[in-house]
């Protein structure tokens, strides 16, 4: 961690889909009148809210972490296919499976859909991932799965049922966050409770590709539409220590945020979120605090790629980033903030068997470097071409 920092805090919201049993939506709320606005003691917590508790290492204190794209392009999935036709992904995340591990709540962008094989495993432009992947991210820590992503219909209808049906059937206990089997699943919001903290977290896709959600599943996906964006933002104020916001966003290649980002940064402002922490751009983005209230990563760029672009730009796909929090609660109950950072990623391909892997850049041998596939798509791919990106991106705040 590399800054610290403590903030008033707000009450927070969590939506998440695929059928686990969550607290009632805002979307009960009558945004016409503050008359019917739900408060806490409306909400029944042992009944309807996702409670995960954890052993406390210290009373009143969350270590989160988060990691951006999962991008199973076809190369990936090819490699970590076995002459039995299995996949095993383990080996993309072994090298941060004891960290991620570590910490309280881990986060990861799952941006394509979980379909399984029997809709057929696919990468750009239109993606499916075998089940393998799953097991793989539950293996390697990870228990709070973002779905709300511009590829979550790729596989329409079905893509959806079979990914919240993997979820609910295999980790029942794993949050999924920003997809839905049922119209009520829609209607309602997650609240987690970590070490005497209660946590909402939000995850919205600015879109979907140009592909509409099935007409008898309307709720299927979790969009940045502002009404329903402030109603949810307005509920975790009142039920929550500390609200999360996941926006999949942004513009793709670029290394800064653009104007739709600093729009509804204004709008999580406004209402009462903490903390944003965003994905989609496939590059890093800067880290801010915003007014001195909210943390904002605007993007992590990739964790796992291998991108069939070719020239310059291709580095910047590779790098990506780990956001490391620290969420305290006072005796007061003023809940913030009290450190940050963000660890540096690179990811390793090769045609080998299980030839992808992701390394902290800063223990990337260089020797290694030279070796990456990814140098004959793009030859200026160096270790030290990838710190120049970071210290351009976050100058002295990463590792």
């Amino acid at each position: 961690m590399r800054r610290e920092c403590l903030f008033s805090a707000i009450l927070i919201l969590l939506v998440s889909g695929c059928g686990l049993e969550k607290e009632p939506a805002a979307n009960s709320i009558d945004m016409e009148t503050e008359e019917t606005s739900v408060t806490a003691e409306d909400v029944s917590i042992e009944e309807n809210s996702v409670i995960a508790e954890v052993s406390a290492t210290e009373e009143n204190q969350v270590t989160l972490c988060m990691v951006g794209d999962i991008l199973l392009h076809t190369p990936v999935e090819e490699v970590s296919k076995s002459e039995d036709g299995s996949y095993d992904f383990h080996p993309i995340f072994s090298n941060f499976k004891d960290e991620i591990s570590s910490y309280d709540i881990a986060v990861v962008n799952e941006e394509v859909i979980i379909g399984g094989e029997e809709l057929g495993i696919s990468g750009y432009p239109a993606f499916n991932s075998p089940y393998a992947i799953g097991d793989a991210l539950v293996d390697s820590g990870f228990d709070v799965i973002c779905h709300a992503t511009n590829h979550v219909l790729d596989k329409g209808k079905q893509g959806v049922i079979n990914t919240c049906s993997f979820w609910n059937e295999n980790y029942p206990d794993i949050t999924v966050l920003g997809i839905n089997s049922t119209a009520e699943d829609e209607e309602r919001v997650d609240i987690i409770e970590k070490n005497g903290i209660r946590i909402a977290l939000l995850n919205y896709t600015y879109g979907t590709n140009g592909i509409a959600a099935p007409s008898d599943m309307p709720y299927a996906v979790d969009m940045l539409r502002e009404d329903k964006v402030i109603r949810e933002l307005d509920y975790a104020e009142k039920n929550a220590d500390f609200t999360i916001v996941f926006p999949h966003w942004g513009t793709e290649y670029r290394l800064t945020p653009d104007d739709s980002q600093k729009k509804w940064v204004s709008i999580f402002e406004e209402h009462g979120a903490d903390l944003v922490i965003g994905t989609h751009p496939h590059v890093i983005e800067p880290i801010e605090f915003v007014d001195d209230q909210m943390l904002v990563y605007y993007s992590l760029g990739n964790f796992v790629n291998w991108t069939s672009g070719t020239g310059d730009g291709v580095t910047a796909r590779m790098v990506g980033g780990m956001a490391e929090v620290t969420i305290k609660k006072d005796k007061d109950g003023v809940t913030g903030v009290s450190d940050y950072g963000v660890k540096s990623l690179v990811c390793h391909v090769s045609d080998a068997h299980n030839g992808v892997t992701v390394y902290p850049l800063a223990e990337y041998p260089d020797e290694l470097s030279k070796e990456n596939a990814i140098t004959t798509q793009d030859p200026s791919f160096s270790k030290a071409h990838c710190v120049e990106i970071c210290n351009e991106v976050w100058g002295d705040l990463w590792d």
